[in-house]
């Protein structure tokens, strides 16, 4: 029965995937808003039909321009993340070569870095600022890889440096950085626990097929998001002690979600 699911969940996320595709070309291409809100709709179908239940601690903050700094542990990130509200992701160059999510990739308006070159960083920087001063909310993961998904890896502080950028194109701008910690707290409504979460965490060397179809034949995955305060950032502020303190924001968060002492109460997705 678990294998006829994952089939039944492939079928449908086709027919979603098919029915929207052209209409996102089309909005990319004309410049139509609705290409902000058409990868929401996807990642809300997907993130109900694999069985993903989101709950919300805090929100995405409301001020502009925008980056959110996030730690990663797997693919379905981008599904959890992207079923909250309309966004965009920073993702490696790798990425937008890889068979069909590359193309979802460049679907979502992501922006790509070749991690590996650091004379990439500065235009990486400057079209993330582009898109943050444009309204775009931009999602960086910022350990630069996935972990297990029971702890939280150094960030890197290179792109956080794009909040500066995107304050030089207007001298009266303010921009703001927000910290957002991902968890992966329950599976089937059982406590995951240290052993089970490498059925979500995707890292390493792990095939992404095989990892995919697990998901897919068990789903019933619970995650909780917990937001940080946004913090405006000014010309002086210090890049690498603002990733220091992001990365320990983020870190207690995230402990704090895999030990269940979050609140109950708050808002699903």
């Amino acid at each position: 029965m678990a294998a006829v699911r994952a089939v039944c969940i492939l079928i449908a996320l086709t027919l979603v995937t098919l029915a929207l595709i052209p209409l996102q070309w089309v909005a990319m291409k004309t410049g139509w808003s609705l290409q902000r809100k058409l990868p929401l709709l996807w990642h809300k179908a997907a993130s109900r039909l694999i069985g993903i239940r989101v709950r919300q601690h805090g929100k995405m903050a409301e001020q502009r321009p925008l980056l959110v700094a996030a730690n990663h542990c797997s693919w379905l990130d981008i599904v959890v993340i992207g079923c909250t509200a309309p966004l965009s992701f920073i993702a490696k160059s790798e990425v937008a070569g890889w068979p069909i999510l590359g193309m979802f990739a460049r679907l979502q308006r992501t922006v790509f870095v070749n991690r590996q070159r650091r004379s990439d960083t500065g235009r990486v920087a400057k079209a993330i600022a582009s898109r943050m001063v444009q309204g775009d909310a931009m999602i960086l993961f910022a350990e630069g890889t996935s972990s297990n998904g029971n702890e939280v890896l150094p960030f890197r502080s290179a792109l956080v440096g794009a909040v500066h950028h995107a304050m030089s194109f207007d001298e009266d701008a303010a921009a703001y950085v927000q910290p957002l910690s991902i968890a992966y707290t329950r599976l089937q409504g059982m406590p995951m626990g240290r052993s089970w979460r490498s059925h979500v965490a995707w890292y390493g060397d792990m095939e992404l097929a095989g990892h995919l179809w697990c998901v897919l034949k068990e789903g019933g995955l619970d995650v909780d998001l917990t937001w940080g305060e946004a913090v405006p950032i000014e010309k002086t502020t210090n890049r690498k002690r603002l990733t220091r303190d992001l990365e320990d924001q983020v870190r207690t968060m995230t402990i704090e979600a895999l030990q269940g002492n979050l609140p109950k109460e708050n808002a699903l997705v």
